[in-house]
């Protein structure tokens, strides 16, 4: 190669211009670096070398036109994959049935019945009348198919339908204990 403090170009190198010039020059510059033992590919940057994730020097990776990882997350995203590392899933899957009732099972069926518990995968809901206890019962492979399309299976493994609670007359001050007469419903 040259001398970068002699002005005057090689002997080799003499009545080469432009193209020439730089196409002679970058050969040199290759079997050089060859000769050093490095990798140098013909027309092709060298490969990077990987390092391990927090090593520290080296050139910075930016993240690319993809999505990946170190892109801004949304907060549902956030909170979602928070959830999973903690092992709070199946609580996050419990409160989405009851608190977003009338989104997992429809308006109509939420403007008339509501959730009270979930416990063991077992799903209490308080129907409004005993028509519609009736009506859900009947419905209730549909509602828990919902249910596992939104949150997921194996959080509510069936349901336990109530209607409103009849009037009891065992109570006050004056109770009498035993059946009562029987001739007044009879």
């Amino acid at each position: 190669m040259t001398d970068p403090e002699d002005p005057q170009p090689p002997a080799q190198l003499a009545g080469l211009a432009g193209m020439d010039l730089v196409r002679r020059t970058l050969a040199e510059a290759r079997e050089a670096a060859r000769s050093q033992g490095k990798d140098v590919g013909q027309g092709r940057r060298a490969p990077l070398r990987r390092r391990a994730p927090g090593a520290g020097g080296g050139r910075r990776r930016w993240s690319g036109p993809a999505p990946d990882g170190r892109d801004p997350q949304t907060l549902g995203a956030a909170t979602h994959d928070l959830a999973q590392a903690r092992g709070w899933s199946a609580q996050v899957a419990e409160g989405t049935v009851l608190g977003r009732w009338s989104s997992v099972v429809g308006e109509d069926i939420a403007s008339h019945a509501v959730p009270t518990r979930l416990a063991e995968g077992v799903l209490s809901v308080s129907a409004e009348s005993t028509a519609w206890a009736t009506q859900l019962r009947l419905v209730q492979a549909q509602l828990l198919a919902k249910i596992a399309a939104t949150v997921g299976d194996g959080v509510v493994t069936s349901l336990k339908i109530t209607g409103p609670s009849a009037p009891s007359w065992r109570k006050g001050p004056r109770h009498v204990s035993g059946r009562g007469p029987r001739d007044t419903y009879g």
